[in-house]
């Protein structure tokens, strides 16, 4: 799953670090097939010179795998990332090339699979020439004051690029923290 990591703050950062330019990113291994260009999205996004069917893969997600304690200190005041989450909970991979390009939707013509530590990125329609490629991130973590918000366009776009379950879990712990507010102001009066 994507990783979300917390938007920067304002005070400025414990240590110095450089992230990776732009292009540097766009270096690296994939199909040829595949083009980064402008997106209504986000950006940048990744685009198809030709069909691509159902079922076959897209790309991989590739890049340095990092600890989440590395990527925290790498990216803490970092406006944008490009990390991807496993399964281990443990580890992110630092994209590079064009999967990390791909950007999300609430409704996607790809999907993300782990297999065997290595990130998937397959069609679940076929995509034509010329069309966006998209996945859902279901982001699962970041900053609770950080909407994530999509602009996917989707007409079921649900806004966010949290996942439903993440959504959810942050409805109800508004909910809570609303809870004790209200409760602490009637003990105060």
């Amino acid at each position: 799953m994507p990783r979300k990591r917390s938007q920067p703050k304002n005070s400025p950062p414990e240590k110095s670090f450089e992230t990776k330019p732009r292009h540097a990113r766009k270096r690296g291994d994939g199909p040829p097939h595949l083009l980064i260009q402008r997106s209504n999205i986000d950006t940048d996004g990744c685009y198809t010179t030709r069909l691509i069917r159902k079922g076959e893969l897209v790309a991989e997600y590739t890049g340095p795998r990092l600890t989440i304690k590395q990527a925290d200190v790498l990216y803490d005041h970092s406006p944008r990332t490009y990390l991807f989450g496993l399964t281990d909970g443990q580890h992110v991979i630092d994209g590079e090339g064009v999967a990390a390009f791909i950007n999300h939707s609430c409704d996607p013509n790809c999907e993300a699979d782990e297999v065997n530590g290595r990130v998937l990125i397959n069609a679940i329609r076929d995509i034509h020439a010329g069309e966006e490629i998209t996945y859902d991130y279901n982001l699962y973590d970041g900053d609770p004051e950080d909407p994530s918000l999509c602009y996917c366009g989707a007409k079921n776009c649900r806004g966010s690029m949290y996942s439903e379950a993440e959504l959810t879990r942050r409805t109800k712990a508004a909910k809570r923290k609303e809870a004790g507010k209200i409760k602490r102001n009637r003990r105060a009066t």
